[in-house]
């Protein structure tokens, strides 16, 4: 019986809007007012310093997936390249962010809706979202792919309205009352640590880009598409953040315009456009928050699937490929379940779970390169060759390394204690470390993909690694 496997369908623009649609546009209206706050009216030059850093994590990103072009992400990579005990626990980390990041989003929606309708119970919206999110989902990636596509039009449509505005007002001498201006960008007397701590900030809005990864088996040429898909997304969703940003910035040049600027989306639309504006912006975050559960559901639910392919986790259930619909549908059911708990959680702790498992990732996605190309290959020894797999992790790594000393503390406990609850199951599955995880075998891969998706000398390693080499030089 022919082997079911993921559907290679989706097209270039398909998962580079899965990405955005993760990223949630909008949000840069909800942060907004923190960060104006935060760096002393210079958001969009936060933007631009958080996109730098986040492009040589991404640079990392399409590197790997040059060699390992399948759904595991970060996971396959540390797995394949570091250890495959430490690839176990990047993933196991990992799952906790993208895990985490439905029910947040249901939490968001529950708090959009019971605002706006007191009257119903909170659990409702929870229940509801979950349960679109998870019917989108079942489906074929394709139907996935296009309704995350409608609404991440929607988003867009909004903040080109916003801008429409924006430059109304400032013509009518609003704010800045200049159509260009440098102020949002730069003014003497700019506070140097404010703006990196605004940048460090302004990171967390990018985390989404990376998830495209897991999308690697639904595409024909993984190789070429997913690096310029990863590209893309923090490319273009830089872009909105970054234009958004400064026409805010330039109508609301300081953070004293806002009453609360923890909440400063309702005071920007209210001021922008009135009642009819503020309906206009509750359906954007809507949109945008269902856009983000839908990418993050099937995100997860692609981790889920290659970690029961290789047997890290129960195969039967987790390794399930519905015949039909070509989709792992007892893992996203499963996720849509998790997500459910989200009624017995508050947003706060929540969210904290997220970042950890994000900066585990990236951390060792850029580990990852400097592990194979310049240990493994030693492709160091030219001067492009140097800057591209050593200097550019090392940066990547680097940056990285400031949003980890700026994480919160909750989130670096609570992330600490689920990683220990990992380990606790590695030691488990290794018989205390006894046997390795099992791990990708690239000649079953090659079977469920075109050959020329995965590198010879590739398939080698991983038959070395796996102690068959041998065995496969017999046959």
């Amino acid at each position: 019986m022919e082997k079911v496997t993921l559907k290679r369908s989706l097209k270039l623009w398909h998962i580079v809007l899965m990405g955005i649609g993760y990223m949630t546009p909008m949000v840069v209206f909800d942060t907004f007012g923190i960060a104006s706050e935060t760096t002393g009216g210079h958001v969009p030059t936060a933007y631009i310093l958080a996109l730098v850093a986040m492009l040589f994590t991404a640079a990392s990103y399409g590197k790997m997936i040059q060699v390992f072009p399948n759904a595991g992400s970060a996971y396959t990579y540390t797995q394949r390249t570091i250890s495959p005990h430490i690839g176990f626990l990047v993933g196991w980390a990992a799952l906790m962010d993208y895990l985490f990041l439905p029910m947040v989003n249901a939490l968001i929606a529950q708090i959009y809706l019971s605002a706006t309708f007191p009257g119903l119970p909170a659990w409702i919206w929870v229940i509801g979202f979950v349960a679109i999110v998870t019917l989108v989902n079942i489906f074929s990636v394709n139907f996935t792919a296009n309704f995350n596509t409608m609404l991440v039009v929607f988003q867009t449509l909004i903040m080109v309205v916003f801008i429409g505005v924006a430059i109304k007002r400032l013509l009518n001498g609003d704010g800045t009352g200049m159509l260009f201006s440098i102020e949002p960008f730069y003014k003497e007397g700019i506070n140097t640590s404010a703006l990196i701590a605004g940048a460090t900030l302004m990171c967390f809005s990018y985390l989404g880009f990376d998830a495209v990864t897991t999308l690697s088996e639904e595409t024909p040429n993984p190789k070429k598409t997913i690096p310029r898909a990863i590209f893309l997304v923090a490319l273009i969703g830089g872009a909105m953040f970054i234009i958004t940003s400064y026409f805010i910035q330039s109508v609301f040049p300081t953070a004293a315009h806002f009453k609360d600027p923890e909440a400063s989306s309702p005071e920007i639309a209210a001021y922008m456009g009135g009642l009819a504006f503020q309906v206009f912006f509750l359906a954007g975050g809507l949109a945008g928050t269902l856009a983000s559960g839908v990418a993050s559901h099937a995100s997860v639910s692609r981790l889920l699937y290659v970690m029961g392919r290789d047997s890290v986790l129960p195969n039967k259930l987790f390794g399930y490929i519905h015949p039909r619909w070509r989709t792992p549908v007892a893992n996203i059911v499963l996720v849509g379940l998790i997500s459910v708990t989200a009624v017995f959680f508050d947003l706060a702790t929540a969210a904290s779970f997220i970042n950890f498992g994000a900066l585990i990732a990236f951390t060792f996605v850029n580990l990852s390169v400097i592990s194979y190309y310049v240990v493994r290959k030693k492709m160091h020894k030219t001067f492009k060759g140097f800057f591209s797999y050593l200097v550019m992790p090392l940066l990547g790594a680097g940056a990285v390394a400031i949003l980890w000393a700026n994480l919160e503390k909750s989130s670096l406990m609570l992330g600490i204690g689920w990683a220990i609850v990992g380990f606790i199951y590695l030691l488990y599955i290794t018989k205390l470390f006894k046997v390795k995880p099992a791990s990708i075998h690239f000649e079953e891969m090659e079977e469920m993909h075109p050959s020329s998706y995965i590198d010879e000398e590739e398939k080698s390693f991983a038959v070395e690694e796996t102690g068959e080499i041998n065995q496969a030089k017999n046959a």
